[in-house]
């Protein structure tokens, strides 16, 4: 039973792998920090938070959000750590006071009551403690976790700082406590680029002219969403951007565990998004696991960032973010979101349906700024309602077969109901009652999925080619975009209760993680059908080329670009139409030399723009440096790969996405083996996908196994070599 803490109560702690739920209804940051027997913080390298989000035993966000996953191993813990104390503070923005600012305060009393909670690896909530009486304070310690006569417990504590993160962590003896806030505010704002303003005006067809991205100003607007129980009963849009993915990283929560965002974000008020998606800044590890497993693996990752509970991936969902002003240089890395005010137009409305009878369902009806926003808002509706009607008739299901379990145990119990025909006609009774239920329970099913699936069939052609299928025929009349999408679709996912029913992954763009196509054999009957593992490493070289290949047709001329690595030149067949389009700007690197070329080339880039950013001086970049986003496929990891390239890989991995520069690698862990757990980091921070289908993507709301299928081109279709084409003639326009 939970523990519903009030301010200085303490609970016993019945396990050391926990996990830290923070929700606070606006952004804020979450951070943790070690101290022994006496309370005192050694120094800075005992605080994790955004700047340093991950320590021995503790991993925490890096970045502001209304809703926090913090990740605790309290047996992990380094020497002489006795007490973890749990700080919350509200980032400083345009709006806010702090050091220098001219702003007005940020102060907890303005905002709803924090809510914090302690849960173990199955998710089940152990203590949770709402933080109230907070008026001016700017930063508060939530929670302690103390050992106590070899015990763990937590105590509610409560205790806010008016004078800020710097006060408090002064106050927890750190010498240098103004200047670590300094560090941990700045790093907070540097990631807080997630908001975007309304789309400006388009242009007339034929006066389209490409225009640089406006100034934005900086907003804190809280991500969520909301669908209803069915499509067109006014299921409101999700008001701000995720993560990735997508997260269908997701971000559904994808290997990413992912949605239609990791990374895809957000759920109903129950969800923790990467998209898919996607998805989503949560913690990750500490131990080495195979993504395939269904294991418990909750406690070494964070759900949000690549595997759920039982090991699966999962969408990552949209996550609630905040944002800083943009650049006002060539260079504007901020991810899209949306404003939580009412859209400019009203979405369209549903006809009105003859009683008795369901609404005819709409493309668009959900909420948001453009038609875009609103088909990926009502697509992340559908997902959600799915997930929701099948775990009721799971449920249900298991009700029954409980109920019947129970009633023949009481037959049984008597044993002069075994032999007689009483007891025969109370089995057929128990087994009748748990037919007609189940019966019920499926009828139930089949209307939600037949209302489902008649707004599927109206919402898919009304898709953008950012969200459309291959065989959408929205391609056969593509032409190439003046401005980058919100979102992109990287295959579908499917329930077993109703393999008809395709929900589209989406996933965030730009791209908060990168992605995996997994090369390997699963337990997927999908693989288990092909001739050989080559034949495996083609299909997924192939998916890798269509996800590569939308990317460069939906982003506008010049403003998205391709490197492979391919060491031994195994995937010519599958690069011949990038190749052969001309969109890829240097051939595949190949051996040894090619892999440390572009690598180093892409660590460059990626250290020279974040000098820029930091710096603000974005338009100072050298002349080689190639502004657009970047993407860097490589096939067949880790041939062809030292130890000083898979450092550069991991890299680019990790701070890669945040300056525009992205990784897709096509490999099978069982070939990286050799490296032992030293690339268990690398693969749960990508999301993971398949090159056929497979049941490898969890939801992040009630765990359903959802079947992820690729987006792949209809057999025999030129619809790739075309597009392609029309993308290599518009940036030979455009001096691209």
């Amino acid at each position: 039973m939970t523990a519903e803490l009030v301010r200085g109560q303490n609970h016993v702690l019945p396990q050391t792998r926990l996990e830290i739920r923070v929700s606070a209804g606006k952004p804020i940051v979450a951070g943790a920090t070690l101290s022994d027997e006496e309370g005192r913080v050694r120094g800075a390298d005992w605080v994790a938070h955004p700047a340093s989000p991950g320590m021995p035993g503790l991993e925490v966000s890096k970045q502001a959000a209304a809703d926090h996953r913090l990740a605790v191993d309290l047996g992990a813990l380094p020497s002489g750590a006795e007490r973890v104390n749990i700080l919350l503070a509200l980032p400083v923005t345009d709006g806010a006071q702090g050091p220098g600012s001219g702003g007005g305060p940020a102060r907890f009393g303005a905002l709803a009551a924090p809510f914090v909670a302690v849960t173990g690896l199955d998710g089940a909530e152990i203590a949770s403690y709402t933080i109230t009486d907070l008026d001016a304070e700017s930063a508060v310690v939530a929670l302690e976790l103390y050992r106590r006569q070899g015990a763990w417990k937590v105590r509610a504590v409560g205790q806010g700082y008016a004078g800020g993160l710097a006060a408090m962590l002064s106050d927890q003896g750190l010498p240098d406590g103004p200047a670590l806030a300094t560090e941990i505010l700045d790093a907070v704002a540097s990631g807080m680029a997630r908001s975007v303003a309304a789309p400006p005006q388009r242009t007339a067809e034929a006066d389209r002219v490409r225009h640089s991205t406006p100034t934005v100003q900086p907003a804190h607007e809280t991500y969520g969403a909301s669908a209803s129980q069915h499509a067109n009963s006014g299921r409101s849009a999700m008001t701000s951007p995720p993560d990735g993915q997508a997260s269908p990283e997701g971000q559904v929560s994808v290997d990413g565990h992912v949605p239609p965002d990791g990374q895809v974000t957000q759920a109903p008020s129950t969800a923790p998004s990467t998209a898919p998606s996607g998805d989503s800044g949560s913690p990750q590890q500490p131990e080495p696991h195979d993504s395939r497993s269904r294991d418990d693996l909750h406690g070494q990752g964070h759900p949000g960032q690549g595997q759920d509970r039982q090991g699966q991936d999962h969408l990552d969902q949209p996550e609630q973010q905040t944002a800083a002003p943009a650049s006002t240089g060539p260079v504007d890395y901020t991810h899209p979101s949306r404003r939580t005010a009412a859209p400019p137009t009203p979405a369209p409305a549903a006809p009105t349906a003859q009683p008795g009878q369901p609404a005819q369902p709409v493309a668009g009806d959900a909420t948001g700024w453009s038609m875009e926003e609103r088909l990926y808002n009502q697509v992340w509706g559908m997902f959600e309602d799915l997930a929701r009607t099948a775990a009721a008739y799971r449920s249900a299901v298991e009700f029954a077969d409980s109920r019947m379990e129970q009633e023949l145990d009481q037959v049984l119990t008597d044993p002069r109901s075994r032999i007689s025909g009483q007891g025969d006609a109370a089995r057929e009774a128990a087994r009748a009652k748990q037919a007609k239920l189940v019966e019920q329970a499926r009828e139930v099913l089949d209307r939600d999925i037949a209302q489902l699936t008649a707004e599927a069939d109206v919402v898919e052609p009304a898709l953008p080619p950012s969200f459309a299928a291959w065989g959408n025929p929205i391609w056969q009349a593509y032409r190439v975009p003046m401005e980058p999408p919100m979102a992109l679709r990287l295959g579908d996912l499917h329930l077993p209760e109703c393999t008809d029913l395709r929900i589209p992954m989406l996933i965030r763009l730009p791209l908060e993680r990168g992605l995996w196509i997994d090369s390997g054999r699963t337990a997927s009957s999908a693989t288990a059908s092909l001739a050989d593992s080559e034949e495996l490493r083609r299909l997924a070289m192939d998916t890798a080329v269509a996800h590569a290949a939308r990317l460069l047709a939906v982003y506008p001329p010049g403003d998205f670009a391709v490197h492979v690595i391919d060491p031994a030149g195994s995937a010519t067949g599958s690069l011949a139409p990038l190749r052969e389009s001309g969109v890829l700007g240097e051939p595949p690197a190949a051996g040894a030399a090619g892999v440390s070329e572009i690598l180093a080339q892409l660590t460059r880039r990626v250290d020279l723009v974040q000098m820029a950013v930091r710096a603000r001086a974005t338009d100072s970049l050298p002349p080689d440096i190639d502004p657009a986003e970047q993407l860097l496929i490589v096939n067949d990891f880790p041939h062809g790969f030292d130890d000083r390239a898979v450092t550069q890989l991991r890299y680019l991995a990790d701070e890669g996405p945040a300056v525009g520069v992205h990784l897709m690698m096509v490999a099978d862990r069982e070939d990286a083996a050799e490296y032992g757990p030293i690339l268990d980091p690398l693969w749960r921070s990508l999301l993971r996908l398949t090159p056929v289908p497979d049941d490898h993507l969890a939801d992040p709301w009630v765990g359903h196994a959802w079947t992820y299928e690729p987006s792949l081109t209809p057999p025999g279709s030129e619809v790739l070599s075309d597009v392609l084409a029309r993308v290599a003639d518009a940036r030979r326009a455009w001096g691209r």
